[in-house]
């Protein structure tokens, strides 16, 4: 897929999502429980008629800016970037990741593309806040959050509902402030 890039890596481009990527393994990554094993997917399965509505709705909003983290190398799509529920008016907006090809777990691509994305919020969306939850046993993302300077903020207890029992959610945030500190 040939789509221009929104914003460019080092190793990995940033680019709007495509209907056009549910025909790559996007799908696959969506109902694979390994894949899924911290977040609130995999639940139903994921449709393609599922993944179209999705990828038509966060197009035609300015609320959710969701990213496909594509190779620089092939332009493969290897997983997603977002920032959802933007809030203009209190300059916040939360972030998520699906970096759903294995291929690339362990190489710090998510925390490249992190970094691409936050600082698209921060300097170009002029956000003030972003924040994220994650599972307490999702031991990966929370190690990414503090490695975003990101602080735990709070717990959410019992709030999850995974592989037959309830787990907190860890809440992060991250103030432009800190952000610009560390860069």
């Amino acid at each position: 897929m040939d789509a221009k890039p929104f914003i460019e890596g080092e190793r990995i481009n940033l680019r709007p999502l495509l209907i056009e990527d549910i025909g790559s393994d996007y799908l696959s990554w969506l109902n694979d429980s390994e894949v899924c094993r911290f977040n609130s997917h995999h639940v139903y399965p994921y449709t393609e008629a599922l993944a179209r509505q999705y990828i038509t709705d966060v197009q035609d909003q300015r609320r959710h800016l969701v990213l496909a983290i594509v190779t620089r190398e092939t332009g493969k799509h290897i997983g997603n970037v977002s920032l959802q529920s933007i809030d203009y008016v209190s300059h916040n907006a939360e972030y998520a990741i699906l970096l759903g090809n294995r291929d690339y777990w362990g190489k710090g691509i998510a925390k490249e593309a992190s970094l691409l994305i936050l600082q698209h919020g921060f300097y170009t969306l002029n956000l003030h806040r972003i924040y994220c939850g994650t599972s307490s046993e999702n031991i990966p993302m929370q190690k990414l959050a503090r490695a975003l300077g990101m602080e735990e903020e709070g717990r959410r207890r019992e709030a999850m509902y995974k592989s037959g029992r309830y787990v907190d959610i860890i809440e992060y945030g991250l103030l432009r402030g800190g952000f610009e500190a560390r860069a």
